[in-house]
């Protein structure tokens, strides 16, 4: 089984194309799957979509954390409740394809232990991303 794992915090525009991309990729992928977005209490509709996403599909799986923890612990509590083999975490924002999951897969199913990818091009300012970045890795 393929779980994937969706931290979201806010993301109201993002979650109904991500999930018909997400579903649609898994969909051709052949493989049983689960995902598991895990709401880091968004203040925006967020919730509510994927509340009402997982009313129509039994493959979804919804957490809702009670504040606001952060992305790290939103994946740690998604990864906690994964059921599948292979568990891939994704931003929720659209930065990281769904299109991309058949290559990672690839990679597993040579024999690799983990596979890995990263963005070419970010669609962030990286200004904002680097700054808050260094001062919490000082």
């Amino acid at each position: 089984m393929l779980s994937i794992v969706v931290p979201i915090h806010n993301e109201e525009p993002s979650i109904l194309p991500l999930y018909d991309r997400l579903t649609s990729v898994l969909f051709q992928i052949r493989r049983p799957y689960e995902i598991i977005f895990v709401d880091d209490a968004s203040g925006d509709r967020s919730y509510e979509l994927l509340a009402n996403l997982v009313q129509t599909d039994q493959r979804l799986k919804v957490i809702r954390l009670r504040r606001n923890f952060g992305q790290t612990a939103a994946l740690s509590a998604g990864f906690d409740e994964a059921r599948g083999k292979i568990i891939i975490a994704m931003d929720g924002d659209l930065q990281h394809a769904p299109e991309d999951i058949p290559a990672l897969l690839k990679k597993i199913d040579e024999g690799f232990d983990i596979a890995s990818g990263w963005r070419k091009e970010r669609v962030d300012n990286p200004i904002t991303r680097k700054i808050p970045s260094r001062v919490a890795n000082c």
